[in-house]
């Protein structure tokens, strides 16, 4: 029984050995966003979590990736459910919140407050981030534009968390890769979202 014993253990050792991370736990990535996130109007299947989850298994990398996103969300929604969020204690978040408080024209020192709240949050429980920036519509003036599009880059800098300086890059005022309000990325855009991001996420979860 012993001899039988140490011989399984051997071949396990060895397999292990061999696979290295075919044994790890899947990695948990969190995505806590908007609309953009939760895959708004679009067919089940193709939302931004769904690809971007196969995405990662064709490049060898198991991931569970949980779609967070709630249509409408602000920042301060965002802040207030963060702790229920984590519940499943992800090992990485993709930060993608702030765009409704444009949307609403939410004074930019606001929005900055909550995300930075929420990196404080996310730097204490010691999990990796991933910021995804968003930019101001330039319609609301150049005073809103310039706070706003500097609450991204500024919070990036300052608590070193890894950068996406805009969620909807390559994709926004396309009408080929939006939705008919051209707001909302169409399993195309969205696939162009994952696409770009990819190398960062890779780099957020350190493969």
């Amino acid at each position: 029984m012993v001899r039988d014993f140490k011989a399984l253990l051997s071949i396990v050792l060895l397999l292990m050995a061999a696979g290295g991370q075919a044994w790890a736990a899947p990695v948990k990535i969190l995505a806590l966003g908007t609309s953009i996130t939760q895959g708004y109007g679009l067919p089940p299947g193709t939302e931004f979590t769904v690809q971007l989850q196969a995405a990662l298994k064709r490049d060898g990398i198991e991931a569970v990736v949980t779609n967070a996103g709630v249509s409408g969300d602000t920042s301060a929604g965002g802040l207030a459910r963060l702790d229920w969020s984590l519940a499943d204690r992800p090992d990485a978040v993709i930060l993608e919140l702030g765009g409704n408080d444009m949307l609403r024209a939410i004074a930019p020192a606001e929005t900055e407050k909550n995300l930075r709240a929420i990196l404080a949050r996310l730097k204490a429980a010691h999990i990796k981030v991933l910021l995804a920036g968003m930019h101001a519509q330039r319609n609301l003036g150049p005073d809103y534009v310039k706070q706003f599009d500097a609450i991204y880059p500024r919070l990036a800098h300052e608590t070193g968390v890894l950068f996406y300086p805009f969620v909807l890059d390559g994709v926004a005022l396309n009408p080929k890769l939006n939705q008919a309000d051209g707001m909302h990325p169409n399993p195309a855009g969205v696939k162009v979202m994952v696409a770009r991001m990819l190398p960062l996420v890779k780099k957020l979860v350190g493969r």
